[in-house]
């Protein structure tokens, strides 16, 4: 069936056919479907409607209008302090924005016409005057970008020179900053737009770098990279013709993580079948016997590999919130895609191009390498397989697997340990560049006024027309700076609000840790003023309180998707081997790996970047990631030792599938870690963290874990490994007996 296969791919009359198959595929799709970067929907809500922020949120929209929208904050600022210049330039952007409004331009402080002085509303040392503009609620980003440029543009006209580019520190001049909801999220869009191309050059570059530095071969550096290319061309365009029919939603930070993904996997599974036809061509001089053998000899492991990612990627779709979820179909997607080019286009090109594929270090076999040598007059130089750094480490792990075992658990246990410590955070401004002018025009913020002032929280009760006293309740909380007078709805008088600054960042732990006692707080005024359901007549909205109901759905999250995710790895391992001990020591070890790459890697971040903490998301991010690609180097390993302990002794067999596998799965860890890595290089500290803890976990895979952990694990148990299946092992005896 597998031979079958293998020819019906690349055989010598289907070979062409395949590769034509994929041309026409790709250029139809690319002509007849939009790419995945032109649906891309870059404000696409994370939370569920029915999340008490979202809920609180509708409401304060529909019955408090006046302090709905988002807000772009504009940060006028003078260190030596703002000039009657300075304030009329900021009267006369009011009378603009309110004489000739924006697209979805909310209602707006007319502070032309207030009739008392700007200064007085500036802050305490006169430095620093914040002017809110309110949009609507799920104005798209690239809208919001224009109405950014548009107020830029009538800053400068109104002053005839660009204090947006003037440094804050800058002692004499006027510096204009927009920060806010608003400037944060267009500046965020901005980043992961301008890291597309990078990341793509970046990626495709160190790919053809280490390609050619490991088979030092410019025409085999190439073809993985085809692979890779082919697969995209068919993946973009499907799923941008998904979203734009509207069943999926992709964003600039899906795209480019997919990105790396498909180079870093789909050259994996590339290498896996190249390096066994290449194997192959040293035994067999048709290349046709020696692709259907290397076909059949790698096609299963990579099939399983593949949809072990594929499962443990679309498992994602369980998630709640809205940006795990929308990681699932594309991820997916794309390693599916991949796969199936791994298995039919790869072979195809290989079959096509042949021994020169390896140019130019042709494998040959004993026959012609001989046949070469007498040509050439040069003696054969048979080549010792035993003195391989493979070998090596077959050898050890079989002759002293405890001491493996032991070592390997120490340093993982060790680094894991370091795990304990990690500190999260759900800030995503502080995960961006210092110099970005949201932050910088934040940081002015929060140094000359309450850092609160940037993001106030709005608290809703129900009075039922009962007088509640939650102002004092309100401003006793820890943290909060300020509680505004209670303000009643003219559309309902039963509901009434609180504006609520806090003293410290409305994005930090601290501050989303006051929710909570906020609500507490307002319910227990309700109470004393004899308000029954409580609990049903508080609503807390705002940027705090979003990041609240953020922390504790990711929190949710990772308590269904990471059982979930084991649980389908572990079926799909038990299929594949029919061992229950074998499912899970390949798991366990997956898993030790996983928390000693997320311990490492904060070591590296806290303590030598200076990072205080990494972003909640991450640990979910990198579990998926990393559980998945590294049972691929399991399956991969174990499934040569599970093919050759049928005609060899157990620990013949562990030995030579270490040796076997080593080159190509340290070649593929490699190229995957490298890839992922390229994350780190982009100015987006989430970005730069996931990279970072995806690629330490790859390298623990690839140098620890998978050839000396497994092996030796399987070589304590021996015959239990495979339990519950029945297995009757080579003895050595009898293997010197055929012999």
């Amino acid at each position: 069936m597998i031979e079958k296969l293998g020819l019906a791919f690349a055989g010598p009359r289907t070979r062409w056919i395949t590769l034509i198959v994929w041309i026409v595929a790709v250029v139809l799709l690319t002509l007849t479907l939009p790419a995945v970067g032109d649906k891309e929907k870059n404000n696409a809500p994370n939370l569920e409607t029915d999340s008490p922020s979202v809920v609180a949120d509708e409401i304060i929209k529909e019955h408090f209008p006046n302090s709905s929208g988002v807000p772009a904050l504009v940060v006028w600022h003078r260190v030596g302090g703002l000039t009657e210049a300075d304030y009329s330039l900021i009267s006369e952007l009011s009378k603009s924005l309110t004489e000739v409004p924006l697209k979805a331009q909310g209602e707006q402080v007319p502070l032309h016409t207030m009739g008392i002085p700007l200064s007085t509303l500036s802050s305490k040392d006169g430095t620093t005057f914040v002017q809110p503009v309110l949009f609507a609620e799920a104005t798209e980003t690239e809208l919001l970008k224009e109405n950014m440029e548009a107020i830029k543009d009538r800053v400068k006209v109104a002053s005839g020179a660009d204090p947006f580019a003037v440094a804050i520190e800058s002692s004499s001049e006027l510096s204009v900053r927009i920060s806010g909801p608003v400037g944060i999220s267009v500046d965020a869009t901005d980043l992961f737009k301008n890291a597309d191309f990078v990341l793509l050059m970046a990626t495709v570059i160190i790919v053809l770098v280490l390609l050619l530095l490991i088979y030092r071969s410019p025409i085999l550096a190439i073809i993985p990279l085809a692979g890779v290319g082919f697969a995209y061309g068919v993946t973009s365009p499907l799923l941008g013709w998904m979203a734009g029919e509207g069943w999926i939603t992709v964003d600039s930070q899906a795209i480019a993580i997919m990105t790396v993904l498909l180079f870093g996997a789909g050259t994996d599974y590339c290498l896996f079948f190249i390096t066994r036809f290449r194997r192959e061509l040293t035994h067999e001089s048709n290349r046709f016997t020696a692709l259907i053998e290397a076909f059949k000899g790698s096609s299963g492991a990579i099939a399983m590999s593949g949809f072990t990612v594929v499962i443990s990627l679309f498992a994602l779709l369980a998630a709640k919130y809205g940006a795990f979820e929308r990681f699932a179909v594309p991820f997916s997607l794309s390693i599916l895609i991949m796969m199936v080019a791994s298995l039919t286009l790869v072979p195809a090109i290989m079959s096509i191009v042949g021994r020169a594929s390896f140019y130019p270090f042709i494998p040959r076999t004993e026959e012609m390498e001989k046949q070469r040598s007498e040509k050439r007059g040069k003696p054969f130089k048979q080549k010792d397989e035993e003195k391989t750094l493979g070998s090596k480490i077959g050898n050890l792990v079989v002759k002293k697997p405890w001491l493996v075992v032991m070592s390997s658990i120490l340093l993982l246990g060790l680094l894991a340990s370091f795990a304990i410590g990690i500190k999260y955070t759900y800030d995503m401004l502080s995960s961006f560049p210092e110099d970005m002018p949201s932050r910088e025009g934040f940081n002015v913020i929060a140094d000359a006024y309450t850092p609160g002032d940037l993001a106030p929280i709005t608290v809703v009760l129900r009075t039922d027309g009962k007088a509640v006293d939650a102002l004092a309740k309100l401003s006793g909380i820890p943290h909060v700076n300020s509680v505004s007078e209670p303000k009643v709805s003219e559309s309902d008088s039963g509901l009434t609000s609180y504006s609520v600054v806090l003293d410290i960042n409305p994005y930090s732990e601290e501050a989303m840790d006051t929710i909570p006692l906020l609500r507490e707080a307002v319910s227990e005024a309700l109470l004393l003023s004899n308000v029954a359901n409580t609990e049903e007549k508080v609503w807390i909205g705002g940027q705090t309180a979003s990041q609240y109901d953020t922390r504790e759905l990711t929190i949710q999250d990772n308590l269904v998707i990471i059982p979930l995710v084991i649980g389908l790895i572990m079926l799909l391992l038990l299929v594949y081997l029919r061992s229950v001990v074998a499912t899970l020591y390949l798991i366990g070890t997956v898993l030790l790996s996983y928390v000693a790459a997320l311990g490492l890697g904060w070591v590296i971040l806290h303590y030598v970047m200076g990072f205080d903490a990494i972003q909640g998301s991450i640990p979910l991010y990198a579990f998926v990631f990393l559980i998945a690609l590294g049972e691929d180097y399991n399956i991969f390993m174990i499934s040569s030792i599970w093919q050759k302990r049928k005609h060899m002794p157990l620990k013949q067999a562990i030995k030579e599938g270490v040796s076997e596998t080593g080159g190509v799965i340290t070649s593929a860890g490699l190229i995957l870690a490298a890839t992922f890595a390229v994350l780190a290089s982009l100015p987006i500290q989430v970005l730069l963290q996931f990279g970072l803890i995806t690629a330490l976990g790859v390298l623990l895979d690839t140098f620890i874990v998978r050839p000396f952990l497994v092996p030796a694990i399987t070589t304590i148990l021996g015959k239990k490994a495979f339990w519950p299946s029945k297995v009757d092992l080579v003895s050595e005896s009898k293997q010197v007996q055929n012999q």
